[in-house]
């Protein structure tokens, strides 16, 4: 993929969806070629604050070329924060789209699990819009009865909710679900925190499923070249020479066996 330059992009509407969840439609060449599981860098306007912060891809509407966002805002002077403030009309600086995104080839025919779990469940929605598959069981993680997209995944697939405080669907995390269900698969796509993803990895090993997973870091230039957001990884990395992937470069979406967690 080749690199991608900074665009001035403008904001077509913004909505919040829940408490701290804001949707954000933008206008945008990156459109045309994003893939889910891809994220962009978005700037602020701020100049104390150098460093774009990535957001996954939520949904895109290439015929238009705009792409929305969905996002959390982390604290009071922070980035999500600033973005959370923005109205229709306004402009703000991207780079992308950036990283790999999920192999959809690999779903075709097949049933698939797509998981996601905490700020990892945006990008389940376009790749629940996307995916070409036989079966398409969706499972979706949330805190509490603000299940944020919810009809929208109804929408693409046989949904299945957890929430920490029981108030919807399964108490409990998406593996509570899978276990009290019975759900499996051939091929399981995921996005969420570290600990989500790890009891994924380990369900699927244990069932010999194929397992993608999306993984959350914290990034710096959002192209590869800081080394700021490395995980562990099987193989080599031919840009350092270790045992590391750049989450931000080689992925976000990796191969489980891939990778460490």
């Amino acid at each position: 993929m080749a690199d991608r330059k900074k665009e001035t992009v403008k904001v077509i509407s913004q909505e919040c969806l829940a408490e701290g969840i804001f949707s954000m439609w933008i206008e945008t060449e990156a459109a045309v070629s994003a893939v889910p599981g891809q994220f962009i860098s978005m700037y602020t306007k701020d100049a104390g604050k150098l460093l774009p912060r990535p957001i996954s891809i939520c949904e895109t509407d290439r015929e238009n070329k705009r792409l929305r966002v969905v996002y959390r805002v982390t604290g009071e002077n922070t980035g999500t924060k600033q973005f959370s403030a923005m109205k229709a009309g306004d402009t703000l600086d991207i780079i992308g789209p950036l990283g790999n995104g999920f192999p959809l080839e690999r779903a075709r025919g097949r049933r698939a699990l797509l998981i996601g779990g905490g700020v990892g469940v945006p990008p389940i929605l376009e790749l629940a819009k996307q995916a070409d598959c036989a079966g398409k069981q969706i499972v979706i993680g949330y805190r509490d009865r603000d299940t944020f997209l919810r009809e929208e995944f109804k929408r693409n697939g046989q949904l299945y909710l957890s929430t920490e405080d029981g108030s919807v669907g399964t108490k409990g995390n998406v593996m509570d679900v899978i276990r009290s269900t019975g759900l499996t698969a051939d091929i399981i796509y995921a996005c969420g925190p570290a600990p989500m993803l790890r009891a994924i990895k380990e369900f699927a090993g244990e069932s010999n499923i194929e397992c993608y997973l999306s993984l959350e870091e914290r990034m710096a230039c959002g192209i590869g070249a800081c080394l700021g957001c490395v995980c562990r990884s099987k193989e080599k990395d031919s840009h350092s020479n270790v045992n590391n992937k750049r989450v931000c470069k080689d992925g976000p979406v990796f191969l489980a066996t891939e990778v460490e967690i």
